[in-house]
């Protein structure tokens, strides 16, 4: 760790940092014809990093020492290259903070892949870290979306949940189960505060989305490994469905997410039915989903009447 850390010095770099940048770089929108100061003000600043106004401006006048996961937002807000990161460690007095330049790839264990393809018979996903999605089988690509499709730096269950109209549309309590969502990652956000791709998906997803913003600056935190999701699904109607996680026993960060329906019940039918959909085998429709199905559709037509 540097001995004599400058505060005063890093204000002067944040500050130098931030007339550099145009709002366009950041994912800013550009609405004034004349700006008071070059490059961003320090409210846009702050938002980006997700901190409080008044905290970052200390940080620019030298009255508070940046923690090192300040920093790590900070980088990621100011769009700092390698140098430009070590630099600003070194002037906060925590060059020993400072994150690696790489993190290994994330792939899916032999042995999780092999549990994946034997759940032929429910949506199930394997989540790595930041929420990634790593794998998948047919039924959840049936449920939720193509991942195949979705290119892999962006294949990220939390982005899609507020970036994705379809699986937005997906979820009938779409701001209780994102808030929930914001809240696991702050919660694994604390085993690797400084990891680049984290700071990256916060940085854009707090630009994106005023809910994010709030919900991601709330703190809150939440390790629930079960719980119950409700879906409207375009094909066959409302589910029901309870949804288990599991942690790799071999402590590679990685999780199965399963979601699974009580025999018997209209949403364990159409869980059969997406199923068979996936595998080719057309099933005929249950009486009961097709009459649930129909009463969705004409309450649907009589709301947008």
């Amino acid at each position: 760790m540097a001995s004599h850390p400058d505060p005063r010095a890093l204000g002067n770099f944040l500050k130098a940092r931030r007339a550099q940048l145009a709002p366009r770089e950041c994912g800013l929108p550009e609405t004034d014809t004349a700006r008071r100061v070059a490059g961003l003000r320090r409210e846009e600043v702050a938002r980006l990093a997700s901190i409080s106004v008044d905290y970052y401006t200390r940080l620019e006048q030298g009255r508070v020492r940046a923690s090192a996961p300040v920093l790590a937002t900070l980088a990621g807000a100011l769009r700092l290259d390698d140098d430009q990161k070590r630099y600003v460690y070194e002037l906060a007095g925590r060059s020993d903070a400072q994150p690696s330049r790489r993190r290994p790839a994330q792939r899916v264990r032999p042995a999780m892949r092999r549990l994946l393809d034997q759940l032929t018979g429910t949506p199930a996903l394997v989540l790595g870290r930041r929420l990634d999605v790593l794998a998948w089988n047919p039924a959840a690509t049936a449920l939720y979306t193509d991942f195949g499709a979705v290119p892999a730096g962006r294949r990220n269950y939390l982005r899609l949940l507020f970036t994705d109209p379809g699986i937005r549309e997906l979820h009938q309590e779409w701001r209780h189960d994102a808030r929930d969502a914001v809240a696991a990652l702050r919660m694994e956000a604390a085993a690797d505060p400084d990891d680049p791709a984290l700071v990256r998906l916060v940085g854009e997803l707090t630009v994106l989305d005023s809910d994010f913003r709030t919900w991601w600056a709330e703190h809150r935190v939440n390790g629930a490994s079960h719980g119950t999701k409700h879906y409207r699904h375009p094909l066959v109607g409302d589910l029901s469905l309870d949804c288990d996680t599991w942690a790799d026993p071999a402590g590679s960060g990685q999780r199965l997410m399963v979601l699974t329906a009580e025999p018997g019940t209209p949403a364990h039918d159409a869980l059969r039915i997406l199923t068979s959909w996936t595998t080719g085998r057309a099933e005929p429709v249950p009486e009961e989903v097709e009459s649930r199905r129909t009463h969705q559709v004409s309450r649907d037509q009589s709301a947008s009447a």
